[in-house]
Formats: C-alpha cells, structure tokens, sequence
C-alpha cells in the first residue's frame, strides 16, 4: 500500500496545495509534478471522460512524484466510481451534491472498511492498491481508514444541515460550491452575490470552528490572502481547461492584432 500523501499532511497538520485537472492524460500529471510544488492533483472526473486503465494510469504518474491523487465523482454512481477509485490509488474522494448529515455518513461508508469496528462498505478486492495480493489484511485495513473524505458544500440544504453534515464522523474537509449553491437559492450564475458571499462565510467559519478543514479553490496565489486570514490552510488553485483557455485567448486576441495591423 502506497504512503497516502493527503492524509499525511492533515495529520500532520500542515497545509495542502492542489490542482485541478479534467485531462486525463497522465503526462499532464508528470508535468504538475515536475514542479515539485504540489501536494496532489485532483482529477475532476464529474466533468472528464475516463476509463479504469486512466484512474490507475493517472495514480502511477503522480507516485513519480509523490503526490496524491483526490477524484471528484458523480452522485449519480458514487459508490462504485469512488471504490473504483480507491482501487487504483486515489487517497481522496470528493463527495458531490451532499445534502444532509445521513448523505455525509453514506459517503464515509463507502470509503471505509467492512469491519465490525468501522461499519464501511469497503470490501475485500483485488486492485491496483493491493497487488501482490489479494489484500484484506491491517495493512488493507488502516489504508482504506486513511482515505480522505471530501464533500461538496453547494446546496442550500447542505447549508441548511451544514452542522449535522461537519458533525459526521469520518468527514476529513469540505469544499464551497458558489455556482450549484447560486442555482440551489434561486440566484444561478451569481456567486458573488452578496446572500451567496455571506453563506460561503458562514461555511468557513462553521467548518473551521468544528475541526473540519475547509479548502478553497482560487485561480490565484492573491486570492489565496482572505482564506489565509480566516485560517484556512488548504488551496486548490487552478484547473487545465481554464489555464489553456486563457492563454489561448489573451495570446490569440495579441497575435490577431498584429497580424491585421501589419
């Protein structure tokens, strides 16, 4: 069983930097690690294409590196896309459209062990994470105990039970979602509205004050000053279609310019 770099550095207390990825192309992965700079590379799989070769190619890639590997998932087949997951390598899952505390306590099931102790639904397989062999051992055990629990908070009712949700036992972090929260309220598209900017706050703030790490996900290393302030230690800075869109448009617009000005 692979170290689980997430895991490690919550424990240890220490700040985590991340990024986002909907490629699942594991060179783009080597090319994050060649930075040496990130903690783990997220792979948005709710909004990418893959197969279950990419989820073990994309683990194989950032071991290279040392990083960790977190899958944001569909709810729609989130129990088997997240064990799938955890098979191949990921040390993090993050939970989408969590809405209650029971929907929380589904997803720490699903990431932990069928022990008696435990209660999760996490068996016995045959995977990426256990060769050679079949697994179910301690080792298999404390493994599947160290996967990091993340959850999407985007929905009004997420907010609404925000305190039943961070009082789940097992939920490591979770994640503001302005877009899905501004629809939810009847507000779509306006993440920064003040109603919506006032409930990202008070998330934060909940979070931080029950013991569960909130991350924020910023464009910018200057954006990331505020969350400092609050105390927030965990950033998810960037995405590649983003990055590759704005350099093909700010570059684009300059070389279009030139070309019909000479």
């Amino acid at each position: 069983m692979k170290p689980n770099r997430i895991r490690e550095k919550l424990d240890a207390g220490e700040p985590t930097i991340g990024t986002r990825i909907h490629s699942s192309w594991p060179a783009i992965i080597e090319a994050i690690g060649h930075t040496g700079l990130y903690d783990y590379v997220e792979y948005v799989g709710e909004y990418g294409t893959f197969d279950l070769y990419d989820l073990d190619n994309m683990c194989r890639a950032a071991e290279l590196y040392n990083m960790g590997m977190m899958f944001k998932i569909d709810r729609a087949n989130q129990h088997y896309l997240a064990q799938r997951a955890l098979g191949s390598g990921f040390g993090s899952i993050l939970f989408t459209d969590c809405r209650t505390g029971d929907d929380a306590a589904e997803c720490v099931r699903i990431t932990k062990p069928d022990t008696p102790e435990d209660g999760g639904r996490y068996s016995v397989y045959t995977r990426r994470n256990t060769y050679m062999g079949y697994g179910g051992g301690t080792d298999y055990v404390e493994a599947m105990r160290n996967t990091v629990v993340n959850l999407m908070i985007e929905k009004k009712e997420a907010v609404e039970n925000l305190e039943a949700i961070l009082g789940t036992p097992g939920v490591d972090m979770i994640q503001w979602g302005p877009s899905d929260y501004s629809m939810s309220v009847g507000k779509a598209g306006q993440r920064n509205d003040p109603s919506v900017l006032d409930a990202k706050k008070e998330v934060f703030k909940t979070a931080l004050a029950m013991g569960v790490q909130p991350r924020a996900e910023i464009s910018s290393p200057a954006e990331a000053k505020d969350y400092l302030d609050m105390g927030v230690k965990h950033f998810n800075m960037g995405v590649d279609i983003s990055i590759l869109h704005s350099w093909w448009k700010s570059n684009g617009e300059e070389l279009k310019k030139a070309v019909e000005s000479a």
